[in-house]
């Protein structure tokens, strides 16, 4: 793809993900050209910088398409202000603080006719299409989720998630919940949650979820953020033709203990491959099943206080 047909990007939110997967996603494909960055402490070499979103609005409406890769507090009103101004919009995980703020912004995308996507990276790992295919024609008995993993290593420093609209271990668990929902057929419901709160933090650190399928298979779902050593990202799954299991985040997957999958990582990568299939078709894909998922977990929760965590 040519430089004239490649589609001109800014990137809002200049952290650790920005860095480690969307600048790298972006300069690796064909479909995008990173011309500005917003950011009030990160700066992005050999472009245009803003520390002020509004000024990067005014100065720069060349620039057709901008994702958010800031904490979801904030996102909502850079969505709305993006939106308003005609800019096709990309959201990191978890699209927004809440499900009345994502709605907004769909309704709003779709009134503009912009492009909208809320993304879920953990989707486009390697093994979840092809673990969603195979479970088409299949009856499921039982789900199990085991998403556990060390907050000083993957968040390091990162208060604003353990405050209101920061998610806690959800930041991560929504990822599972993302993969579940992309493989399994119909509407999951929520039953029952633990929810486990530090004593000095206003969000959860770990949590035990009973959820079922359509159909009524139980799901079990076990997140916690104070897994040293080995991380675990599995979900193994039962059913009438054998078991069906993917580790580390969706990028191996087993059938009946035999590996099916082999390949590079193209998470990020397949995200701005949608992101451009879509503006080039001028549509939106703002799937939030995965977050009603985390709201219903918090709505019918149990919370209990458990040891004060220090980052």
């Amino acid at each position: 793809m040519t430089a004239q047909t490649r589609i001109p990007l800014a990137i809002a939110g200049i952290g650790k993900i920005a860095r480690d997967q969307h600048i790298p996603s972006v300069a690796g494909g064909e479909d995008f050209d990173l011309k500005a960055a917003v950011s009030r402490h990160g700066k992005v070499e050999g472009i245009e910088n803003f520390e002020d979103f509004d000024a990067f609005l005014a100065k720069r409406p060349d620039i057709r398409a901008v994702s958010l890769c800031t904490p979801p507090e904030v996102r909502f009103d850079m969505a709305k202000k993006a939106i308003a101004a005609g800019h096709d919009v990309l959201m990191e995980k978890p699209p927004a603080t809440t499900l009345g703020e994502a709605e907004a912004l769909a309704d709003l995308a779709r009134e503009a006719g912009v492009t909208l996507f809320a993304t879920w990276h953990s989707r486009f790992a390697l093994g979840v299409e092809p673990a969603r295919a195979w479970l088409a024609d299949k009856a499921i008995r039982s789900i199990e989720i085991v998403w556990k993993e060390d907050v000083r290593r993957w968040h390091p420093g990162q208060a604003w998630i353990w405050e209101p609209g920061g998610f806690g271990v959800f930041d991560p668990g929504i990822n599972a919940l993302s993969i579940l929902t992309a493989i399994v057929p119909g509407r999951i419901r929520v039953e029952k949650a633990n929810l486990s709160f530090p004593a000095n933090r206003k969000q959860p650190i770990a949590a035990d979820i009973s959820m079922r399928t359509a159909s009524g298979a139980p799901i079990s779902a076990a997140f916690d953020w104070r897994q040293e050593g080995r991380q675990t990202w599995d979900i193994t799954v039962e059913t009438d033709a054998g078991t069906l299991r993917l580790s580390k985040g969706g990028a191996e997957l087993f059938i009946d203990g035999v590996e099916k999958t082999a390949g590079p990582d193209r998470e990020y990568a397949g995200i701005y491959e949608r992101f451009a299939a879509l503006i080039r078709a001028r549509e939106s894909d703002v799937d939030y099943q995965p977050l009603r998922l985390v709201a219903d977990a918090f709505l019918c929760g149990e919370r209990r206080e458990v040891a004060a965590f220090e980052d």
